[in-house]
């Protein structure tokens, strides 16, 4: 652990973003994936006023900007194989945009059935196939699926669903996370507090089931990890963490590695307090799960996941002073992006000599802006578990 510990404690601010006219919660960061891209170093970031910035990674500048108002955008991916950008949206739709030209208007739509609200999704690694998870309306959270693949024959840029999954998931569908590397499995997780593992290549939902993992509390955030991404793990509304190995849904082994319903109550943080957890990143090269939270002042904290609990690796202080709202970890390079509550796009890298800057006491912005944050209940899957 030494080794990971020098690594990452010795990461330094490189970089901050440029100012805004409208300071904005980060919510979401994707970078892009393709070859075209190392150079350019493309980043999207989502704002919580609806928005989607492109930035150039290492200058932090702004490239271009894509807003669908009224509606509202949830999450924000890059494609695999070339720099489109898509997010879901609370209008039913999943929108599809070229991060390389500055025209506002989608180049693909990819419609949803009607009173669908859309505020989870995902594109499996070929590209080929979105999914989307939806406010849950009447009796309806639904996954709603579309093939992404471009027909030569039809180049019409709107597109309409191949077909739902209905009967899994009883609330809001908050997450949906493809595995990184088969496009037919996926995960999605819910405020009813139950995580899915489906394999689409089934004709039926039933039968695509492959099993259902339980958190007992609204879901916030779902990853793969491990040796061939065959674990998943899960995060809380309410701190809590859960880990499941699909290795063992075959035999007589537990598939549950770690379950956590407070992390913030056994954590054991050498510097402060853990407040949030923020996401999860499984990193290929040391072969292990990390899990990241924060406090609200903006110092970060990184944990290293084993079957005995979470073990605080290092804290990063100086970079943000409100909460994190999200991160992307670039294992090549272990060079880590930041955004939070105080409108700020951090670049750190390891070893890296920090650049002097001007930091403001408060970059807090007022709560006008959390109308634009969704906060999912758990209490209707409360209510069922005690009937």
């Amino acid at each position: 652990m030494e080794k990971i510990e020098e690594r990452f404690a010795n990461l330094n601010i490189v970089k901050r973003s440029s100012g805004t006219k409208e300071p904005t919660y980060l919510l979401g960061i994707d970078t892009s994936k393709t070859v075209q891209a190392e150079k350019e170093n493309l980043v999207a970031v989502l704002c919580s006023n609806g928005s989607i910035r492109i930035y150039d990674k290492e200058r932090l500048y702004i490239l271009r900007e894509f807003s669908v108002y009224p509606g509202l955008l949830n999450g924000v991916k890059f494609a695999n194989s070339c720099d489109s950008i898509y997010s879901s949206c609370t209008d039913g739709t999943v929108k599809c945009w070229d991060a390389r030209l500055a025209s506002e208007k989608p180049i693909q739509l990819f419609k949803g059935y009607p009173s669908n609200i859309f505020i989870s999704f995902d594109i499996n690694c070929n590209d080929h196939v979105i999914c989307a998870g939806t406010e849950k309306v009447d009796d309806d959270a639904l996954l709603v699926f579309w093939d992404a693949r471009i027909n030569s024959q039809d180049l019409s840029t709107t597109k309409d669903p191949l077909g739902t999954y209905s009967d899994t998931h009883s609330d809001d569908v908050t997450q949906v996370c493809f595995h990184p590397n088969n496009p037919n499995m996926v995960v999605s997780g819910s405020t009813d507090g139950l995580v899915n593992v489906f394999d689409i290549s089934v004709d039926n939902e039933e039968d695509a089931l492959v099993t259902t993992c339980n958190s007992v509390s609204s879901v916030s955030c779902i990853g793969w990890s491990g040796k061939d991404y065959k674990q998943i793990y899960c995060m809380t509304h309410d701190e809590g963490f859960c880990w499941w190995d699909l290795n063992h849904l075959d035999t007589d082994e537990p598939i549950t590695c770690l379950n956590i319903q407070d992390v913030r109550e056994v954590i054991n943080v050498k510097e402060g307090t853990l407040e949030y957890l923020i996401g999860g990143l499984y990193h290929e090269k040391m072969d292990k799960l990390f899990v990241v939270g924060g406090t609200n002042t903006g110092t970060i904290h990184l944990m290293s996941c084993t079957t005995s609990g979470l073990i605080h690796v290092t804290s990063l202080h100086g970079g943000h002073a409100a909460t994190v709202r999200s991160f992307s970890w670039n294992t090549q390079d272990d060079s880590l992006l930041t955004g939070g509550e105080d409108a700020q796009l951090l670049l750190w890298k390891p070893g890296a000599i920090e650049k002097t800057f001007t930091k403001k006491d408060s970059m807090k912005i007022a709560s006008s802006v959390s109308q634009r944050v969704r906060v999912h209940s758990n209490d209707s899957y409360k209510r069922r578990k005690k009937q």
